[in-house]
């Protein structure tokens, strides 16, 4: 259980790394073809952007380091409740593959939260 968490902690990483730089750095570039960006200014966008990126952090060195790991298990819950925002910015719009891909995610990001507080916590 302890390396399935952590494969899917890597991979969760790297997801919402990517989705955060995304968010961050290349706002204009993602944000022109997609009518759901418009819910939200460009500044709520960036500060998810910037969340997804400290919770990224807080899904890998916390347990790393053996350090506060209960971080992991915030950084995981932060993340299934943004994906909640996702769901419902989308669901606005009626984009059904990013309803279905945030809800993944969400359900992801819930598991790791779930299995690092009750299945195989890191001590």
């Amino acid at each position: 259980m302890n390396i399935l968490l952590w494969v899917l902690q890597a991979l969760a990483a790297l997801v919402y790394a990517a989705s955060g730089v995304m968010k961050v750095f290349m706002f204009d570039q993602i944000s022109k073809d997609v009518r759901s960006f418009d819910v939200l200014p460009r500044q709520a966008w960036m500060a998810l952007g910037i969340v997804e990126l400290i919770c990224t952090v807080g899904l890998i060195v916390p347990g790393v380091f053996r350090w506060h790991p209960a971080l992991t298990v915030m950084a995981a819950t932060v993340l299934a409740i943004e994906s909640l925002v996702f769901i419902w910015v989308h669901a606005r719009h009626r984009e059904i593959p990013p309803i279905i891909l945030s809800g993944a995610l969400g359900l992801l990001v819930a598991f790791i939260a779930y299995g690092r507080m009750v299945l195989k916590p890191i001590f």
